[in-house]
């Protein structure tokens, strides 16, 4: 089967490329398959080498568009079967016409919005023989009254930190993103500030970067808040390791998450979390995450003060069934390949 994996991109390698560069390294080690990758560079931006690096273990060739590009066409008429992120109209309707089975992942919730892009983006996702949304939350905002079929919840991963921490060497709290609007990196340090926990047992770790800095180190400033450390971004390696050695990681968004990578991937490492009730993020915390409101200093403060007088053997149990839940919680990478065979039967030997 000539598969064809196609997802828009601002040229960095973030979440979505992840999950592509991540599925198609597994799709590469199915013998019936043929492959290709295609990045299409959403509006004038450049592509960074972070994306080119990261997509650099693949064996597959990699295409690098941006729009309107003609090179898209030969590319969808050479497949079989094409898996978009998302539906945006230039590919998903190029696939319906030249006859293509289309597959979509659906990464981000739906505005509902009568103008003509909102509507072309609805008829686009309904022409997919198969439409996985990465969240009940998102899915919701396609589908609120009624599920069509070919659709499902399969909420999407990249690779998992591999790194491991006993629980009695695990410290402080972690937040890892983007520093910009709704991330709840605010939140987080007023709330941090307010609790009058031990920086030293204690310590908050602010990973990532972003337009916000300024405002971030001026409120650390302004509250004199000890023992926050921010390393700015760090590479997988890093990252798996900090992730492994927090006591708690802490996602405060109030901005809608489509679903939330980082919690995900700290229940994999045994490490519980600390989740707003917003979008999908409590699914992706399960039900032994913290869950308070978004944007609501007082509950997460007393979250942080419960978290960091939690009785050792209720924490190991947290996380514990944090990461056992996340087993069902997830499908193999497997799932597609039964998926892509379904959607074309007889393509692949």
């Amino acid at each position: 089967m000539k598969l064809l994996i196609i997802s828009p991109s601002h040229g960095l390698y973030g979440g979505i490329e992840a999950f592509v560069i991540a599925l198609a390294s597994v799709v590469e080690t199915w013998p019936e398959f043929e492959l290709q990758v295609c990045f299409k560079l959403v509006g004038k931006r450049p592509l960074k080498n972070d994306l080119r690096s990261a997509a650099a273990i693949l064996n597959c060739p990699v295409h690098y568009l941006p729009s309107g590009d003609f090179k898209l066409i030969k590319l969808i008429r050479w497949a079989d079967l094409v898996h978009g992120q998302n539906a945006s109209p230039d590919f998903v309707f190029l696939a319906w016409l030249l006859r293509k089975k289309l597959v979509l992942t659906i990464h981000n919730w739906r505005q509902r919005k009568m103008n003509l892009h909102s509507i072309l983006w609805k008829i686009g996702a309904r022409l997919a023989q198969r439409r996985w949304y990465n969240s009940r939350f998102v899915w919701n905002t396609w589908e609120p009254d009624r599920k069509l079929a070919g659709s499902d919840c399969v909420p999407t991963v990249c690779r998992f930190p591999e790194s491991w921490c006993a629980p009695a060497e695990r410290r402080g709290f972690l937040f890892i993103g983007r520093w910009i609007e709704n991330k709840g990196i605010e939140d987080l340090i007023t709330a941090y500030s307010h609790s009058k926990l031990d920086s030293a047992q204690w310590p908050l770790v602010l990973v990532g970067d972003g337009p916000l800095r300024p405002k971030i180190e001026q409120l650390i400033g302004d509250f004199d808040v000890k023992g926050v450390e921010m390393p700015g971004f760090i590479d997988d390696h890093n990252k798996a390791g900090r992730l492994a050695s927090a006591r708690w990681l802490v996602a405060p968004a109030r901005t809608r998450e489509d679903l939330g990578l980082t919690p995900i991937e700290a229940r994999s490492v045994g490490v519980p979390v600390i989740v707003t009730r917003d979008g999908g993020l409590p699914e992706a915390g399960g039900d032994a995450a913290l869950i308070v409101e978004p944007g609501n200093l007082e509950e997460l403060t007393a979250a942080l003060k419960q978290a960091a007088t939690m009785e050792e053997r209720e924490y190991c149990e947290r996380a514990e069934r944090g990461r056992e839940t996340l087993k069902s919680y997830l499908r193999p990478m497997e799932f597609y390949r039964d998926s892509y065979t379904a959607v074309c039967p007889g393509k692949t030997k």
